[in-house]
């Protein structure tokens, strides 16, 4: 099936400064992730404030750090002795973290503190925290997905309530990664990088067992969907891991526009602006924010 679409290109918005780039030996993710490859960074989940202030993690070196507005100054918010991968605002000041080796944190943003809130599911360990989304009642969806792929199509979906009950939602899928809620609040969609497809079930789940889940997108080349955000509109942005870009999609699925990278392969995470006018793409092998006006035609409707 052919599909008309626009191709565009992003600018660039905002660089990791060198001054804070890592120059010590390569840790374990790295060696194990980017073999013989030395990292300054690798940036993922970025979130945006209500004052527009941008948040994102180094996962490899236990770093978040905090951007302002215009991506003029960079802070390093919190280094600790972990690999954080995903954020999500928890409140004003506080960010959820799905971190691959410690499970899912809080941070007080006006502390400083860190806290556990979830490490262990039927008192074993996760296989390895990727990314998460909060949803209009509270709830916490975050994807497990260690080293799974479609020769282990084990990693999980878990879903925790603002109660603290902790619920597996999924255990089947080829690497879970980035998660979104639609913007009616419907439907939960899942990026599964390893089957280059994003998933898409109900958010309201049956009593007990698992849900019925379909492909809603099927994508080829690169590596596979990694982050993915909606906007207010319901239109779907999936950034497309070792493709050096980002597609559009509207509040059906149909594709509207692939959002090209200046430069780098490594599109790791995409966000909307509040009015849904501006998409922010994360590139991890250059250390850059890229910036795309969407275009009115290209906003659902």
């Amino acid at each position: 099936m052919l599909f008309n679409y626009e191709v565009a290109q992003s600018k660039v918005l905002t660089r990791l400064p060198e001054s804070l780039h890592y120059t010590g030996e390569p840790t374990l993710w790295t060696q194990v992730t980017r073999p013989g490859m030395r990292l300054h960074s690798f940036l993922e989940g970025l979130i945006i404030g209500s004052d527009g202030r941008m948040y994102l993690t180094d996962v490899p070196h236990g770093r978040i750090f905090s951007i302002s507005p215009d991506g003029t100054q960079w802070t390093e918010i919190i280094k600790y002795d972990g690999e954080p991968h995903g954020l999500a605002f928890h409140s004003d000041h506080e960010i959820v973290i799905t971190d691959y080796r410690r499970g899912l944190l809080l941070l007080n943003l006006n502390s400083g503190t860190l806290t556990s809130l979830c490490s262990v599911f039927n008192t074993e360990n996760f296989r390895g925290l990727s990314d998460l989304v909060t949803d209009q009642d509270g709830a916490i969806w975050f994807t497990d997905s260690g080293r799974s792929s479609l020769s282990d199509p084990t990693g999980r979906l878990f879903r925790y309530s603002p109660e603290g009950e902790l619920r597996c939602v999924l255990d089947n899928i080829p690497y879970p990664n980035g998660v979104a809620i639609s913007a009616d609040g419907s439907s939960v969609l899942l990026a599964v990088t390893r089957c280059n497809a994003v998933w898409k079930l109900a958010r309201k789940l049956p009593p007990f067992g698992q849900p019925m889940v379909g492909t809603y997108l099927q994508l080829s080349g690169g590596l596979g969907p990694d982050g993915v955000a909606v906007s207010v509109s319901g239109q779907l942005a999936v950034a497309h891991a070792q493709a050096g870009a980002v597609w559009l999609f509207d509040a059906v699925g149909q594709v509207q526009a692939r959002v090209q990278t200046p430069g780098g392969m490594w599109t790791t995470s995409v966000r909307f602006s509040a009015d849904g006018k501006t998409l922010y793409i994360v590139d991890a092998q250059t250390g850059s924010i890229f910036i795309h006006p969407v275009s009115n035609k290209d906003i659902a409707q």
